[in-house]
């Protein structure tokens, strides 16, 4: 399997793989398994009629769950059918109930809830969804490489979907704080303490936006629609993730040094 190359951290690292993206991924996707796996999915999804068929096909459900960055929920099948079965138009389905949108997102995608049509015959689903399973595989392997990379290339693709959202600003900002690749970057970006999560919610939600107007200029997520200011946000990451990692280190060092000095 090709593994991303990122030869520098920090903003270094970031702008190189901006510039060799294209050659990088292309790279990656034409590797051995991934290709095994996309091919798989390709050639069978079309004969799934239920989830029950979905989930009971493990290679399926690699390509399914990875495509929207759920692939920690592999070996929760009762639950992933549930969330497919139930699918998203009534209120009290269950991918309804989780502040995490891609839930709902995946159940959407593939249709298979009451109300909803069968999705997974048309003519461009399934290259839909490989399209996505590859970009957030491409994102895990960078990530395998540099946490920080997987989260900016994160952001970089879905900040600008979000900020376009036709909901309310707190809505937004909820939806993001419900996403956990989004929530981490923003509270790096702000600088916000590990323990903010702990607090009460709509506590959390005002620090947010008090945080993003003094960083931003305005607390409103729509601006996040101008990709100069989502580089601008991930730079800011970045930054302060480097930043964080080099105060680890130092102060791990100077720890050592002074357990040798016998202090």
């Amino acid at each position: 399997m090709f593994q991303p190359v990122i030869p520098v951290s920090g903003l270094g690292g970031w702008r190189f793989l901006q510039q060799t993206y294209d050659s990088q991924f292309k790279a990656f996707s034409e590797s051995t398994q991934l290709q095994r796996d996309t091919d798989y999915f390709r050639e069978n999804i079309g004969q799934v009629e239920t989830a029950e068929q979905l989930v009971g096909d493990r290679r399926l459900l690699t390509v399914a769950l990875g495509a929207f960055g759920l692939q920690d929920d592999i070996n929760s099948k009762f639950f992933i059918r549930k969330i497919l079965e139930e699918g998203s138009v009534n209120d009290d389905a269950l991918a309804n109930r989780f502040s995490d949108p891609r839930y709902k997102e995946m159940s959407q995608a593939f249709g298979f809830g009451p109300g909803e049509y069968l999705k997974v015959g048309q003519p461009v689903f399934a290259e839909a969804i490989i399209d996505r399973f590859r970009t957030i595989e491409f994102e895990i392997a960078a990530g395998e490489q540099n946490e920080a990379m997987r989260f900016a290339l994160y952001a970089e693709r879905e900040m600008g979907s979000l900020a376009a959202e036709d909901m309310s600003n707190d809505a937004k900002w909820f939806t993001l704080m419900g996403e956990p690749p989004l929530r981490s970057l923003l509270e790096k970006a702000l600088n916000l303490p590990s323990a903010f999560g702990q607090i009460d919610l709509d506590q959390q939600l005002s620090v947010f936006k008090d945080r993003a107007k003094k960083e931003f200029g305005s607390d409103d997520l729509s601006i996040f629609s101008d990709s100069t200011k989502v580089q601008n946000l991930i730079t800011k990451y970045i930054v302060r993730d480097q930043i964080s990692q080099f105060n680890t280190t130092y102060s791990s060092n100077a720890i050592a040094l002074t357990l040798l000095r016998g202090g």
